[in-house]
């Protein structure tokens, strides 16, 4: 059934289906109300969504950080069905030709051109597989005490089980008892409000210090890896000093940790790259890959292990990584990963987020005369965050009464933009890679509207 042109009679039918069996995620079962409800919609294009009415919002985080290329690209579906024609599913003890040249190209793109790719359904399960890696990797070569795993507080790795103790806070954890043992949290890098600060907003490293102090508090030869996002995007997106990856990538070969960087988020050109990392020129040993891979046509991820790491599970069959997934490297992904990557490279993607990274945060920047606005931050590719705080100076954050997810929701319904205040009070603004500099001064138009109508709801 086509889904466009739709009556009104058909709308409401489709309302109501939704309202009687539909879950979303992370919100209310079957709210679909004026006020704070999920929206219907049925087509975009490129940074635009639009809905069964035919009105058009900006879609302002990439649907859910992940439309790189943007929306629309029928590129994707002609890759797509011309492999279903051939083969859609790759039976076990085989792998079809798209998957091989998909992982030939991952490992070309990565910081060591050796590396192996392991293929997941998407991120949670790439970091997953990548914590399991890391643990391995230890037993393997005989290290047996290391098993436990140091994140930052406030991070954000994934919804299930493990994932959660990843640095996530206690009101997202709290139903499900206790976590995963061993998720150590060390300080998060954050130069408005944490113990990096300085005082005059900048970072003095001693975030990155924590990192020593809890290793040597834990014990290194207790520590399998450390992992963080390289701009961790939950935390509301504070850029990171320029000798913070190197610092920590120094602990970690001193003290034989492996580094996981997870770029779910941060890969395919976020951040004016096409991976984070190169931003500071580090080396993870495992890197984790989701989102932008495909820019979200078809879920696919991966763990991404540098050759020394794949080697050590190469030998006898107690070495072999015993771990399955069912829809790792399916050649329908695949393909749309390989077509993704191609418009990525062929028409600039990239470099467009480097050039429109630095026009949106200067641009944003004026949007400090709201004073519900604490901080702007951004600088690095297509990633910003605005918090918004009861009191500026104090950088109070609102109270829970004053009911700032609800305001802030409704303030970007009637300025047609799609998108969600995040934990902590931010507004994350990570648009599409194709964005123009035109559709950037029409969201920064739509965004001072709408701090406008939240400050006159306060």
């Amino acid at each position: 059934m086509a889904y466009h042109d739709l009556s009104g009679h058909q709308i409401e039918e489709i309302k109501l289906d939704a309202v009687n069996h539909f879950w979303p995620h992370g919100r209310q079962a079957g709210d679909l109300s004026d006020d704070s409800g999920i929206q219907i919609v049925s087509s975009a294009d490129g940074v635009w969504i639009e809905d069964v009415y035919g009105e058009k919002w900006f879609d302002l985080i990439s649907g859910m950080y992940l439309k790189n290329i943007g929306h629309g690209r029928k590129e994707i579906a002609e890759a797509v069905y011309t492999q279903m024609q051939s083969i859609s599913y790759s039976p076990g003890g085989t792998i079809t030709p798209v998957t091989a040249e998909l992982a030939a190209k991952l490992s070309k793109l990565s910081p060591d051109k050796q590396s192996r790719v392991y293929f997941v359904s998407g991120g949670s399960e790439a970091v997953e597989t990548a914590v399991k890696m890391a643990k391995q990797y230890h037993y393997n070569n005989g290290d047996r005490g290391r098993w436990k795993i140091l994140s930052r507080r406030g991070s954000y790795h994934g919804a299930t089980h493990m994932c959660m103790g990843l640095g996530q806070p206690g009101s997202s954890v709290s139903p499900f008892g206790p976590l995963i043992p061993g998720n150590i949290h060390v300080a998060q890098h954050d130069n408005y409000r944490g113990i990096c600060n300085d005082g005059n907003g900048s970072c003095n490293l001693e975030c990155a210090r924590d990192i020593d102090r809890t290793i040597r508090h834990e014990g290194a030869s207790t520590i399998a890896a450390f992992i963080g996002e390289p701009v961790s995007a939950a935390s509301g997106t504070h850029i990171p000093h320029p000798d913070y990856w190197p610092f920590v990538q120094e602990l970690c070969n001193r003290y034989n940790i492996l580094l996981i960087c997870d770029e779910t988020i941060n890969g395919f050109g976020r951040t004016g790259k096409m991976f984070a990392t190169e931003n500071w020129d580090i080396k993870p040993d495992i890197f984790t890959v989701a989102k932008g891979l495909t820019s979200g046509y078809i879920p696919i991820g991966a763990a991404i292990a540098n050759k020394k790491i794949a080697d050590s599970f190469i030998g006898s069959d107690e070495r072999t990584f015993k771990h399955l997934i069912t829809f790792g490297g399916n050649p329908i992904a695949s393909a749309a990963a390989l077509e993704n990557i191609r418009i990525l490279e062929s028409e600039g993607m990239v470099d467009n987020s480097a050039e429109k990274g630095t026009y949106l945060f200067e641009s944003l920047k004026r949007l400090h005369d709201h004073n519900i606005v604490g901080d702007v931050r951004g600088g690095l590719g297509l990633m910003a965050s605005i918090e918004l705080v009861q009191d500026r100076e104090g950088k109070k954050p609102f109270p829970k009464e004053a009911d700032l997810y609800k305001k802030v929701g409704q303030a970007f319904k009637k300025n047609h933009i799609l998108g969600s205040l995040a934990r902590g009070g931010d507004i994350a603004i990570y648009p599409p890679l194709c964005v123009t500099n035109g559709e950037l001064d029409e969201l920064i138009y739509r965004l001072d509207q709408t701090l406008s109508d939240i400050e006159s709801n306060i």
